[in-house]
C-alpha cells in the first residue's frame, strides 16, 4: 500500500501543473484496474481489491486537492477514465472495470453515480505499464 506521501510524490512527478481554468487530470500510475465479472474471485477477495482501487483514487483525488489548492470541479462535469494497461479489455469490461474508480470520483464530488450532472466516459491505452488516468473537466 502507498502512504499519502508516496502519493504525493508520484502525483508531483506524473501530473502537470494545472492552472485555475482548466480542468483536473490525475494520474495513478501502478493502478490495475481488472474485469471483475470474468475473474471468478471470492467475493472478500473482490472487496479487498475494490477496496484498494478505492482508496488509490480517493487519495489521489484528495492529495491533488491539496497540492494545488484548489476547488473541485463544478457540476455538471465529464470525467473520463481511461485505463493503461499492455492488453485492452472490450468495451462492456472496460466500464465494468471501472466501477470502483466511478464509485469513488462520485463520493469525492459528494454525489451519487448515477447523477444526471455527471457524464462518465470511458477510454482505454496500451502501454507496458499499468496505471488509471483521470480527467474531470466542467461541462460547457
Amino acid at each position: 500500500m502507498l502512504c499519502l506521501t508516496q502519493i504525493e510524490q508520484q502525483l508531483r512527478v506524473t501530473a502537470p501543473q494545472l492552472s485555475a481554468g482548466e480542468g483536473w487530470d490525475i494520474t495513478i500510475p501502478g493502478l490495475h484496474i481488472k474485469n471483475g465479472c470474468n475473474l471468478r474471485e471470492h467475493w472478500a477477495a473482490r472487496a479487498k481489491r475494490v477496496k484498494r482501487e478505492r482508496f488509490l483514487v480517493g487519495q489521489a483525488l484528495w492529495a491533488r486537492e491539496l497540492l494545488m489548492r484548489r476547488q473541485r470541479p463544478g457540476l455538471p462535469c465529464v470525467v473520463t477514465i481511461t485505463r493503461v494497461a499492455p492488453r485492452m479489455l472490450d468495451s462492456d469490461n472496460a466500464v465494468a472495470g471501472c466501477k470502483g474508480v466511478r464509485d469513488e470520483i462520485a463520493a469525492w464530488l459528494g454525489i451519487n453515480d448515477n447523477d444526471p450532472r455527471v457524464t462518465w466516459q470511458y477510454a482505454q491505452e496500451k502501454s507496458k505499464l499499468y496505471a488509471c488516468n483521470i480527467q474531470i473537466e466542467e461541462a460547457k
